[in-house]
């Protein structure tokens, strides 16, 4: 594998801009999704389910911000369980974190479809949604800094939209239509809303993902990692508590467009309101997009550059010093579970390795404290109790997850077992290796 600097990443990123990857990587969550939720465990259920995820998101990421100072490399989970448990840690974590950083772009490609569609009926959701993966990714490709400036625009329109659309509806809210009929299915139902519950926070972690190409990552990273869940906790309470006090939420509970349905009900389809937000809307699905296009390449990228994938995925483009080949490869993927999967079930799978790669990431945190050579620029906060909490709730989904959707869990499952033995016969791990600090 190559490990020369003529395949290392620019240094360029600020705590502003790590601040608009992390919300842009989950704000999608916030405008579609996460009502699947309500489908499943109704109105106050899935509130149950959102506060338990929020602390596993809370105590995860400060414990992740530990790891991703001292480990800043572009590989994120992999290379911290890498170094906690070696080759076959890494293929474990690389493994779950690909299924979620690939796998969750589809997902927001049929919500833009869809939200498109609700504009314009005559466009079909699927060509909108194929024509986004052709657009971003050649974004992606013009290089790092450009892409960052284009996701902070993003970003705070998206933000920007979402304060405008609990504005609009806040007047029309009542506590009754939240809390009518709101536990329908009891606990059974809060669990399995869990998957839902983690949509709206799932890819924050993806900011591992450009530690190799942050300037000062000692104190830009935590800052950016921090600022960024408090603005998602804070957005996913609002949206979702107003929209199910609105009206009657079970309108909402399967559609890939809650938001401009629910200002709909408060002004009227055709007004020029909802039409607005159904067309600014697209902002948040595409901050996401994009930002999860710039992860999973750097996921690829990295397992590539550590002799997973072929050596061919860690080539970087020599004008745009971008990773051309694993853009390519990541879209191609995407684009494949675009064509055979509902957005429920992309969502499902995607979660299932988003808590499979916390679990696995909270398990190297507590190994690599027991390393004499560990020495992070940042400790996470109350260790080990938050790192332990985190590991509890993550495993805790991770449980629920497959019991509720046990084709899903067959389907991750068998394909982390067809990696191993693709290892076993057509590879080596011990040929694989990770970046020193020094090479960084």
């Amino acid at each position: 594998m190559n490990t020369s600097k003529t395949n290392q990443l620019k240094k360029v990123l600020t705590p502003l801009h790590l601040w608009a990857l992390g919300v842009g990587l989950v704000i999608s969550g916030e405008y579609f999704g996460w009502n699947y939720g309500w489908n499943v465990a109704g109105t106050l259920g899935f509130l149950v389910a959102t506060c338990l995820v929020a602390v596993l998101y809370i105590t995860f990421i400060f414990s992740f911000t530990e790891l991703t100072t001292a480990i800043p490399h572009a590989g994120g989970p992999f290379a911290f369980a890498y170094k906690a448990f070696g080759p076959n840690g890494g293929l474990v974590a690389g493994y779950a974190s690909c299924v979620e950083f690939v796998l969750a772009p589809p997902a927001i490609a049929l919500a833009l479809g869809s939200y498109l569609h609700f504009l314009l009926p005559e466009i079909p959701v699927q060509s909108t949604a194929i024509a986004c993966y052709v657009i971003f990714s050649i974004i992606n490709f013009i290089g790092i800094k450009e892409s960052a400036v284009f996701n902070l625009i993003v970003t705070l329109l998206a933000v920007g939209e979402l304060l405008l659309f609990m504005g609009i509806v806040s007047p029309a809210f009542k506590m009754d239509n939240f809390t009518h009929h709101g536990m329908p299915f009891g606990w059974g139902g809060v669990f399995e809303a869990l998957p839902f519950a983690v949509w709206l926070f799932l890819g924050i972690e993806g900011l591992a993902m450009v530690a190799e190409e942050v300037k000062n990552p000692k104190q830009a990273i935590p800052k950016g990692y921090g600022y960024a869940l408090a603005t998602l906790i804070l957005l996913a309470l609002g949206v979702m508590i107003l929209s199910g006090g609105i009206g009657d939420w079970t309108l909402l509970k399967a559609i890939d467009y809650p938001l401009p349905e629910a200002i709909s009900q408060v002004l009227g389809r055709d007004n020029h309101w909802t039409k607005l937000f159904a067309s600014i809307g697209l902002f948040g699905l595409i901050a996401s997009f994009h930002s999860l296009i710039t992860s999973y390449s750097r996921q690829l990228f990295a397992l590539s550059r550590s002799g997973y994938l072929p050596e061919k995925l860690s080539e970087l483009h020599p004008k745009f010093s971008t990773p051309h080949w694993a853009l390519l490869v990541g879209g191609t993927l995407g684009l494949l579970a675009l064509l055979t999967g509902t957005t429920a079930q992309v969502i499902i799978i995607s979660a299932l390795g988003a808590v499979t790669m916390y679990a696995i990431s909270m398990l190297s945190l507590f190994r690599l404290h027991q390393q004499a050579d560990y020495q992070p620029l940042y400790r996470a906060p109350f260790y080990p109790v938050f790192p332990l909490i985190a590991l509890v709730l993550s495993l805790l989904c991770l449980v629920a997850i497959i019991y509720y959707n046990p084709l899903m869990a067959l389907l991750f499952f068998s394909g982390l077992l067809l990696t191993f033995l693709g290892f076993k016969w057509f590879g080596n791990l011990e040929k694989t290796s990770i970046l020193t600090r020094e090479e960084y």
